[in-house]
């Protein structure tokens, strides 16, 4: 036991960064390190391997280990790796107990786990949350749900001094939930009876001047501050779209994110029913829909499960499509409803639709569809350049991560773009994995991991 215990010492102490939730550091997606690689590869930089079970989830960096999620045989999985070598420390399992699959684009181990440097957090939807040591022993265990989702959720845990905070806004009983790090105690739990629609992001949180730490929530058509403390909803604001996917980002005293809309104005149900409705019964099947843009997605808008899309499920997720959508920058503060005087500025030209942006130097630096790689400025919202990803015109699934002046972006088929970062960023290198990437990377002491669909890479100086 004591030999056990001063590894984990000597392992905590040799690792002095860690990147403990998703997109590292309160979400900002910045690393600490100066020295992290620019060209890596198959036999270039790279430290270790390790092939891992698939899921959409993305590798943290704590203690000395690397900590992911995945799913395999319909066992909820866990992982511990050591982070200098890639090595295997241990795997625990939880059988799911449902065999009902989310939607294609997202999978049942897709939120990323959370630490605190001593343990980690893992929240699996179809389960609820659990917690394990460094040496893998679970310490305790949270039941939730099911949930009313046909997406599935895909919001990550967070951690702010001992508590653990989860958001799961799905269609219908939605909350945001608080609980002990130490033993899994609920300390309080926030019913978001407003929320209608699901929302995917990962809270950040905040601490205003003179005043308790707040945890704050971009979630469907709003977003709402709470004392982490307490619970206590402090503020919000109203008027925003549906179905945010990217997480929120903090630059200065802005709160900057996005939510799903389209240029133009979303059709009338009577439209769809002129060209849709064959047996003219005023709803539609999913049948009549094939080839219309419900085709994929027909769960979302059959609310009640009937097999039909209805004018009373239809119209809601109307209106809330035509709201405030596209990137938004809201001031950080106040108190109760700041939707009036709450806006900095507004962009529906070029904003990321699925992946978290990166605020480094008051510049925004995101990827919005079809690899088009986009810096913004902060503080007022103008667009600064705009161009393609080179040698990755395709879509970007992992949020872009920055270290040491450089910026990573990494496409669906495994290239990575490695950026200058500057206003006027230019490509340094592109690296390509020749693998599929979900996962947004993890940076710690100079080194970059990444998660491909069957592997685990560390890129970077090998440990002396």
């Amino acid at each position: 036991m004591r030999t056990v215990f001063t590894i984990v010492v000597l392992s905590c102490c040799a690792w002095a960064e860690d990147w403990p939730r998703f997109h590292g550091p309160n979400g900002a997606g910045v690393s600490a390190s100066s020295a992290t690689p620019v060209e890596f590869g198959a036999g270039k930089k790279m430290v270790w391997k390790t092939a891992v079970p698939f899921s959409r989830s993305s590798p943290i960096v704590a203690g000395g280990r690397v900590y992911l999620t995945a799913y395999e045989n319909n066992n909820l999985i866990t992982m511990a790796l050591d982070a200098g070598s890639g090595r295997v420390l241990w795997r625990n399992e939880i059988s799911r107990p449902t065999a009902k699959q989310p939607h294609k684009s997202n999978d049942p181990a897709s939120p990323t786990p959370a630490s605190d440097g001593r343990n980690v957090y893992a929240f699996f939807p179809d389960f609820g949350l659990v917690s394990y040591d460094a040496q893998g022993k679970e310490r305790w265990r949270v039941t939730l749900g099911p949930f009313d989702s046909f997406y599935g959720l895909a919001s990550s845990p967070v951690i702010s001094g001992d508590t653990l905070l989860l958001n799961c806004d799905a269609r219908s009983k939605a909350f945001l939930l608080a609980v002990d790090t130490r033993n899994g105690r609920t300390r309080w739990r926030a019913e978001r009876k407003e929320i209608r629609f699901e929302g995917y992001t990962t809270p950040v949180v905040y601490k205003p001047a003179n005043q308790p730490e707040q945890v704050v929530v971009w979630g469907p058509q709003r977003v709402d501050a709470y004392q982490v403390s307490t619970g206590e909803r402090v503020w919000y604001f109203t008027g925003l779209s549906t179905y945010p996917i990217a997480s929120p980002v903090i630059s200065g005293d802005l709160l900057i994110g996005s939510s799903f809309g389209m240029d133009a104005p979303m059709p009338t149900f009577d439209s769809f029913l002129e060209k849709l409705d064959k047996d003219k019964d005023g709803r539609l099947s999913k049948e009549e829909l094939k080839g219309s843009p419900f085709d994929d997605d027909f769960g979302a808008v059959d609310l009640d499960s009937n097999g039909y899309m209805e004018r009373a499920e239809y119209d809601p997720f109307r209106e809330a499509g035509n709201s405030r959508w596209g990137m938004v920058a809201m001031k950080l503060g106040g108190r109760g409803d700041v939707t009036p005087t709450g806006v900095a500025w507004q962009e529906k030209k070029t904003w990321p639709n699925l992946s978290t942006a990166v605020v480094l130097g008051g510049t925004l630096y995101f990827s919005k569809g079809g690899g088009i790689i986009v810096s913004v400025d902060a503080q007022s919202g103008k667009t600064l350049k705009a161009g393609r990803a080179k040698d990755a015109i395709e879509e970007h699934w992992a949020s872009p991560v920055a270290a040491g002046g450089k910026l990573y972006f990494v496409s669906a088929s495994g290239k990575v773009n490695v950026l200058k970062a500057a206003a006027e960023w230019e490509v340094m290198a592109v690296n390509d994995l020749n693998e599929e990437v979900f996962a947004t990377p993890a940076i710690a002491d100079n080194r970059i991991f990444i998660r491909t669909r069957g592997a685990v890479y560390c890129f970077g100086v090998a440990s002396k």
